[in-house]
């Protein structure tokens, strides 16, 4: 069933439909986030593993309310290296934050105006979010590792 025929509409406020975003019980969104989890392991380099990117918006009640998970990024051996020093022995959990954060965030760190604030909160919107970029903007920011990038980093 398409989201016509279920009668499903994105919010008046959103810019883009986003019809593969469902709307959500009202919050206030109190901080952002993105999570970080383990891709399935890549067939064409094994010695290389994959993240997936989530953002999400904290509300007020403790949910964690998706806005996107269209990013990622690899981390693989470097050049002349062996299976045995491949990947995860050399990667702290830092690495993996700051990866994560690089994969969410934009280059630019002297211009904090180039974060998508309008594109996250038109996501936001979507998901039936009362929020603004200019509310965005000093919210607090957090980046969750999962279980599953905790028990990559621990192996030896």
């Amino acid at each position: 069933m398409s989201d016509v025929e279920s009668g499903w509409h994105a919010y008046p406020d959103a810019a883009d439909d986003h019809a593969d975003l469902r709307p959500v019980n009202p919050g206030r969104v109190v901080g952002l986030g993105a999570i970080c989890d383990i891709r399935p392991e890549r067939l064409d380099d094994p010695d290389a593993q994959s993240f997936s990117v989530s953002e999400f918006a904290a509300l007020d009640d403790g949910r964690r309310v998706i806005l996107h998970n269209a990013r990622g990024f690899t981390i693989g051996r470097t050049s002349g290296s062996t299976r045995d020093d491949a990947v995860p022995d050399h990667v702290a959990r830092d690495s993996i934050v700051r990866a994560t954060l690089n994969a969410v965030l934009p280059d630019d760190d002297e211009n904090p105006e180039a974060h998508p604030w309008a594109e996250l909160a038109d996501l936001a919107r979507a998901r039936g979010l009362k929020v603004s970029a200019e509310d965005l903007r000093g919210l607090p920011y957090d980046v969750i590792l999962t279980d599953d990038v905790l028990r990559w980093l621990a192996k030896p």
